[in-house]
């Protein structure tokens, strides 16, 4: 059964996506590698049927964004959803000193979560605990920001380019053209590309670069332009998963390959541990078909997930 990616589209939350995935594909089990706001768009990864097994091992994968981040406003929501409830004016940027700011932000770090995120402490979701309005202490989380790159300054999300070559997701007259909720207003925004590691808000750094400059700001827009091996050029849009081929689980897992024998196949499928000289995780196949996903030590395979 395939792994899909699909353009989820503004103002969808990717339960709702999953929900239409079922629907379209007419099964229950449908699952995500990773939730997308609402006001963002772009790369949502599903597994359908069996390859909801695959969920686990696609979790970790890096991601890359195009976000614009709207400076002198802030929200509670840290993002375009408002209403503004902290403004300051912004100083003059410069271009170049921008961005040895964001430099500053790559690189293994911690990071505090948005309130309005789907954390849990103590049995509660954040989100819910911060729409009846109260606050929770949400520990910071240690993540990875690989780059930033500064694609532009302008006065406004509105000022700001739309459509981007989808090679090098640079601004461009022609390419993929995105839809991003309406402005707050007109606040100077930064727009940056992104590669990050799981885990990271980019609503959270958005908050941050505001405060390193001294100022409230929040996510005017985002795309996820990437998630692992899923680009957005080969997403498929929501009306189209009834007819989504997509890609087999062992083309979704980013791990090297074992060719087994019918031997180590057959003990790995019955939770033994064959010696085995690899290091690391890998995937099994037999005669091209998915085994199971191992985790060698140099001298034996452990299994982590086995496919009959």
């Amino acid at each position: 059964m395939p792994v899909i990616a699909v353009d989820k589209p503004l103002n969808l939350t990717s339960h709702d996506v999953v929900n239409r995935a079922r629907r379209a594909r007419g099964t229950k089990r449908v699952g995500h590698t990773g939730t997308l706001d609402p006001l963002a768009t772009g790369v949502l990864v599903l597994c359908v049927d069996d390859s909801t097994k695959v969920v686990q091992f696609m979790e970790a994968d890096s991601k890359d964004y195009l976000a614009w981040i709207s400076l002198g406003a802030g929200t509670p929501t840290l993002d375009a959803e408002g209403p503004v409830e902290e403004v300051a004016d912004v100083p003059e940027l410069d271009a170049a000193r921008v961005q040895e700011l964001l430099n500053t932000f790559t690189g293994p770090q911690a990071q505090v979560p948005p309130q309005y995120s789907a954390i849990q402490v103590g049995g509660q979701r954040a989100y819910a605990v911060a729409r009846a309005g109260g606050t929770l202490d949400l520990p910071a989380r240690n993540v990875v920001i690989h780059s930033l790159d500064l694609l532009g300054v302008y006065p406004g999300v509105d000022a700001a380019p739309r459509t981007f070559d989808p090679q090098d997701w640079t601004p461009a007259k022609t390419g993929h053209t995105f839809t991003l909720p309406p402005a707050l207003g007109e606040f100077p925004t930064l727009l940056v590309r992104a590669s990050v590691g799981s885990g990271t808000y980019l609503r959270s750094l958005a908050r941050d670069v505001g405060a390193a400059l001294g100022v409230p700001a929040h996510l005017g827009g985002l795309v996820r332009t990437r998630v692992g091996r899923y680009d957005l050029r080969g997403a498929v849009t929501v009306d189209d998963l009834p007819g989504a081929t997509g890609i087999p689980d062992l083309a979704a897992l980013d791990f090297p390959v074992i060719e087994a024998d019918e031997r180590m196949a057959r003990e790995l499928r019955q939770g033994k541990r064959p010696a085995h000289t690899a290091q690391g995780r890998h995937v099994v196949t037999l005669g091209g078909d998915l085994v199971a996903v191992v985790d060698g030590n140099g001298e034996q395979l452990k299994v982590v997930r086995a496919w009959a």
